[in-house]
């Protein structure tokens, strides 16, 4: 018995990469089509009776006649096109138990290939929960291919699958006529083979939907929900961030003690220990902001929320569609800009493109949390609301109408043919604890481990920076005013002190281009070797406020607001669009964006007696 090679196919929100993820767990390969940038992810399992399949998972797609460069895959693919994946000798079609009126319509698209085919139906949990029944032997037998039932969040949910691939290929289906209306198959299929029409009373979600759909009340909730995210950020994270810091002191007490004082010593306090330390601390507000996201996901929220905000998005000269690409950024630019390929106007793909690093990712969390947790009071307004919180929401309030803006002026006097927004509204779900937890575990590593490769040789670069050369005898100044380090601040500084920026910001400015958190350990690191006490690394957020204005603190983070501080997404931009061209614009109105911000905030600070 050979590989098999097969091809899970289906709508976007049919559980497609559940199923994925439960068949193949971590034996994936994720890599790019050839010549375009569309992901491509493989897998491979074995069957219970020892068969192995090579499973591929196509870009999710509503339909055989291509609109986007996701669909184009998925199509060539299927109809054995693509110049470099060979035809599956499978197709696994993929639909949603609680959706068949539209996921149905893409079955039958694929029965015209001729292909071999098993149909999965998929979510039959929530088909039972709201009264659906289907009757599989019937569908199995008016589709002329094998249907099996899934739950594709279980373990044990794709049993009936893994049985069926152990079975010889089915026979190719046999086409409809080729005049066959496609809508009027799936009315009749669904009138022969489900209760769908003898279903009775709301539906849940259309009730809730009453309410956060509503013009008026709808954007209230949603701006409810995420102020209540952006104050959480702060007033869940602190015990969780006040035992790290503890944590990780002792840890370093424990590793430094016994060695005496040197170059050793110096690397793992002030480089490693300083640099890495400050950064894992805020490695709770990061979850706890990923937590929201995946929760709000999970639940059917946020298809929600593009719809509400669709009216926005064509203030800013775009359709509904940069919704999710924009949103995505919030995490981070990078899966941002490649979810922009769902965007079938080239103008708009572009615009999108070049205001998605505008949207405040995860990376400027620790940057924002260090200045706003030394500079803003730690006090409540009005007696409920945390003054902290309220100022981290502002700024992703001033970055987002900064993109509707930025957005506006490059699409003005530009008119879009992008289709009107079309989003499939996934029904409303409790969110399933075990996805939340591993989803929670991905980012966690992915975070330490950007803590323990880039973070951390960053810190070490610069720690040699800072301690390199020795001062000369009798010097009498910190030794970093005699380092490398020091001499590129001082170099810096000209262009930067007009924004209230010193010679440390000026070097933490450096690394910061890997990454933006790695800025934060950067300042530790420098003010660790700078400082003439001990400890001064841990004691980073007392430093900063005794020796920094409020100027120049609030001036700092304007420029994160704006600054194109990230290489990896400037790569990234650079790839999707294939321009350098594009890039280095997108860089310099980032930057000019930046540091007018932080002048105009410096100096705003300073007359209103900030300084």
């Amino acid at each position: 018995m050979g590989v098999l090679h097969a091809a899970l196919v289906g709508n976007p929100n049919c559980g497609k990469t559940s199923l994925f993820n439960q068949l193949t767990g971590s034996r994936q390969k994720v890599a790019n089509y050839a010549g375009v940038t569309v992901e491509r992810k493989e897998g491979r399992f074995t069957t219970p009776q020892g068969r192995l399949v090579r499973l591929l998972d196509l870009p999710g797609a509503y339909s055989l006649s291509a609109t986007s460069p996701d669909e184009d895959v998925t199509r060539d693919v299927c109809m054995g096109r693509h110049p470099t994946e060979p035809r599956p000798e499978l197709i696994i079609c993929v639909v949603s138990a609680t959706n068949l009126r539209l996921h149905l319509r893409f079955l039958l698209e694929l029965r015209q290939l001729g292909q071999p085919m098993i149909v999965v139906l998929n979510m039959m949990d929530e088909a039972a929960q709201i009264g659906l029944k289907i009757d599989i032997d019937g569908l199995r037998e008016n589709l002329g291919v094998p249907v099996v039932p899934a739950i594709g969040v279980r373990r044990d949910g794709t049993a009936n699958l893994l049985r069926a691939l152990d079975n010889p290929l089915p026979p190719p289906p046999i086409p409809l006529p080729a005049n066959t209306d496609l809508h009027a198959e799936v009315r009749q299929i669904l009138a022969v083979y489900t209760n769908e029409a003898t279903l009775k009373g709301e539906a849940r979600a259309d009730r809730l939907d009453r309410w956060f759909l509503h013009p008026v009340w709808g954007p209230a909730i949603l701006l409810a929900v995420l102020f209540v995210m952006f104050q959480t950020v702060f007033a869940w994270a602190q015990p969780l961030m006040d035992g790290l810091q503890s944590g990780i002191g002792l840890f370093g007490q424990l590793i430094l003690k016994p060695l005496p004082d040197g170059i050793l010593h110096s690397l793992l306090a002030d480089g490693i220990i300083a640099g890495a330390g400050t950064v894992i601390v805020f490695l709770p507000q990061i979850l706890i902001l990923f937590l929201w996201i995946l929760a709000l996901e999970e639940s059917g929220y946020l298809p929600r929320a593009a719809f509400l905000l669709d009216r926005l998005m064509a203030t800013a000269g775009l359709s509904g569609r940069s919704f999710i690409p924009l949103l995505s950024s919030f995490a981070c630019a990078i899966p941002g800009i490649m979810a922009a390929r769902t965007i079938q106007n080239p103008r708009d793909r572009l615009v999108t493109i070049l205001i998605a690093p505008l949207m405040t990712c995860s990376a400027r969390l620790p940057v924002y949390t260090l200045l706003i947790g030394a500079f803003v009071p730690h006090r409540r307004v009005l007696g409920i609301l945390g003054l902290q919180g309220l100022v981290l929401f502002g700024l992703y309030g001033v970055a987002i109408i900064s993109g509707v803006i930025a957005a506006r002026i490059m699409t003005r006097g530009v008119k879009s043919d992008e289709h009107p927004l079309l989003l499939e509204l996934p029904p409303y779900r409790r969110p399933n604890l075990r996805s939340l937890g591993l989803g929670l575990w991905q980012r966690a590593v992915m975070f330490l481990s950007r803590v323990g490769t880039i973070i951390v040789s960053l810190n070490v670069l610069l720690w040699a920076l800072s301690s390199y050369p020795l001062p000369p005898p009798g010097a009498t100044g910190a030794p970093i005013d005699y380092s490398f380090a020091g001499h590129i601040g001082h170099w810096m500084l000209p262009i930067f002190a007009p924004i209230g920026f010193n010679w440390q910001i000026c070097v933490s400015l450096i690394p910061g281009l890997a990454a933006r958190e790695v800025a934060v350990s950067a300042l530790a690191t420098v003010y660790a070797l700078g400082a003439t006490e001990e400890n001064a690394a841990d004691k980073l957020t007392p430093l900063l406020s005794a020796q920094w204005s409020l100027a120049t603190a609030f001036a700092l983070l304007a420029w994160y607001v704006y600054a194109p501080q990230c290489i990896s997404t400037l790569a990234v931009m650079r790839r999707e669009t294939r321009s350098l061209k594009i890039v280095l614009g997108a860089a310099a109105y980032l930057f000019g964006l930046a540091y007018a911000a932080s002048f105009i905030t410096y100096h705003l600070t300073l007359a209103l007696g900030g300084g």
